[in-house]
């Protein structure tokens, strides 16, 4: 029902910031977010966004991140400030058709984009 493309990535120092891109090709999803994987762990939730423009962070993000989307042109964006070495990781796009943001509800997914903060 959509394809999803991430853009954005990229090797930074740690303080600096970067924007992630997720262009989404199809139908309009309910709810949208941003997942990382760290080499050795699970995947995670970063931050959602409703068709509403409800958002949810993770809380090992909040206050430095931001999740926000253009609806007119179907893209998704995650501002990241402040990066940490910790943050390193595959980040990936995904789509939810059902009516909520729960992470089961993800069933689309983008190829990913690697994001490396080195300290």
């Amino acid at each position: 029902q959509v394809q999803l493309v991430e853009s954005g990535g990229g090797s930074v120092q740690a303080g600096a910031s970067l924007r992630l891109s997720c262009a989404a090709y199809g139908y309009t999803p309910y709810c949208m977010g941003w997942f990382r994987q760290a080499p050795g762990k699970g995947r995670e939730g970063v931050a959602t966004i409703d068709r509403d423009g409800g958002t949810s962070y993770s809380d090992s993000v909040k206050g430095r991140f931001t999740i926000s989307a253009d609806s007119a042109k179907n893209i998704l964006y995650l501002q990241m400030n402040s990066l940490k070495p910790e943050d390193t990781a595959m980040y990936y796009c995904a789509a939810a058709f059902r009516f909520n943001c729960d992470r089961e509800a993800f069933n689309y997914w983008g190829q990913g984009t690697q994001v490396t903060v080195s300290s």
